[in-house]
């Protein structure tokens, strides 16, 4: 049976060595027939604590490796929230150009 792989949102890095991912998900429902979004949270194990809140990252699911975490993180995810990646340019933006307004 393949491992499951799937891309999510760091919700917390408090923990050593681990990291707590929101997954989201969006179902049809079944009466009013409108998409909902469901969320999951995993446990998934950082081995360099290399990732932080905010950040978004790829895990697979692995053998397990204590009471709660059972998935592995791949790496940083490509192509998900696409709104954070906008919202981080921008914010880098307006902040160069500030330091350029306060240079001159």
């Amino acid at each position: 049976m393949p491992k499951r792989i799937l891309q999510g949102i760091v919700v917390s890095d408090v923990q050593d060595k681990t990291v707590v991912v929101r997954v989201d998900r969006r179902v049809m429902h079944p009466v009013y027939k409108k998409y909902v979004t469901r969320s999951k949270k995993y446990a998934a194990h950082d081995e360099e604590n290399r990732f932080h809140t905010g950040e978004a990252v790829t895990i697979e699911e692995s053998r397990p490796l204590s009471k709660r975490k059972h998935w592995v993180v791949l790496g940083a995810a490509t192509g998900v929230a696409p709104g954070l990646a906008r919202r981080r340019a921008r914010a880098a933006a307006a902040e160069a150009e500030t330091e350029a307004g306060d240079a001159a």
